[in-house]
């Protein structure tokens, strides 16, 4: 059967906000994404018990430094029994997070490409002379060839990034809003079914969840959304 394509994302203040939305959201999720915002204040600790509850657990912290330092994070990453984790696409921080995998196997080792976040205007204000879609295809192929699990894209660009490396490598696609949510700073969006359809294994959905006044009921709907793309992809 086809694994839950959504991936809930905590970005809160505490844990025990935390807490609370994985207990409204049941079984509408079986995978959280931590990030810098809950890591610091217990996230870690937090997600030991999530996995240990048989739930999975999304390290979104962009790895990207030294290689030492990154095979070493990705290494402890792998021993809390760490499901997914971002590093940026760099050749070098790729090498050292597959090292840092090594017999790992359920760790999943994805490479950070463009955040949807940025715009064409963006990277040319932060001295990149390339379009947009082809500086996130070239970090895709140098994703490939490093051997990693995934990639981190915008949806815009996924089916793109499907040719470009084949069926067997996970696309990631976050900046996934439902039809008429509040984008907030997210600049490239896609709603859950187009994100499925344009070939994403798993979206990443927080606000749209996290701020509904029933997550429970906001989760599942979404996940029906995306598993009934995946019937039809």
């Amino acid at each position: 059967m086809q694994e839950n394509p959504l991936i809930v994302a905590l970005d809160v203040p505490d844990i025990a906000h935390a807490e609370r939305l994985v207990d409204q959201i049941g079984d509408g999720a079986s995978i959280f994404k931590i990030g810098y915002q809950l890591a610091p204040v217990g996230g870690f600790d937090l997600a030991q018990k999530l996995i240990a509850s048989g739930r999975k657990v999304f390290f979104d912290l962009k790895y990207h430094d030294i290689g030492a330092t990154v095979e070493k994070g990705v290494r402890s990453i792998a021993s809390l029994g760490g499901n997914f984790l971002t590093v940026h696409a760099e050749k070098d921080v790729l090498s050292a997070a597959m090292r840092g995998k090594g017999e790992a196997e359920q760790l999943n080792i994805l490479a950070v490409t463009v955040l949807t976040s940025l715009s064409q205007a963006d990277l040319h204000e932060s001295g990149y002379d390339i379009a947009l879609k082809d500086l996130v295809l070239k970090r895709a192929r140098r994703a490939r060839d490093a051997g990693a699990d995934g990639i981190v894209a915008s949806a815009l660009e996924a089916a793109d990034i499907r040719r470009e490396v084949g069926p067997d490598m996970l696309i990631i696609t976050p900046g996934v809003r439902p039809q008429g949510a509040a984008t907030g700073d997210q600049k490239r969006v896609v709603t859950p079914e187009n994100a499925i359809l344009a070939g994403a294994n798993y979206i990443v959905v927080g606000r749209p969840i996290t701020e509904a006044a029933d997550p429970g009921r906001a989760a599942k709907a979404i996940a029906e959304e995306a598993m009934a793309a995946v019937a039809r992809a």
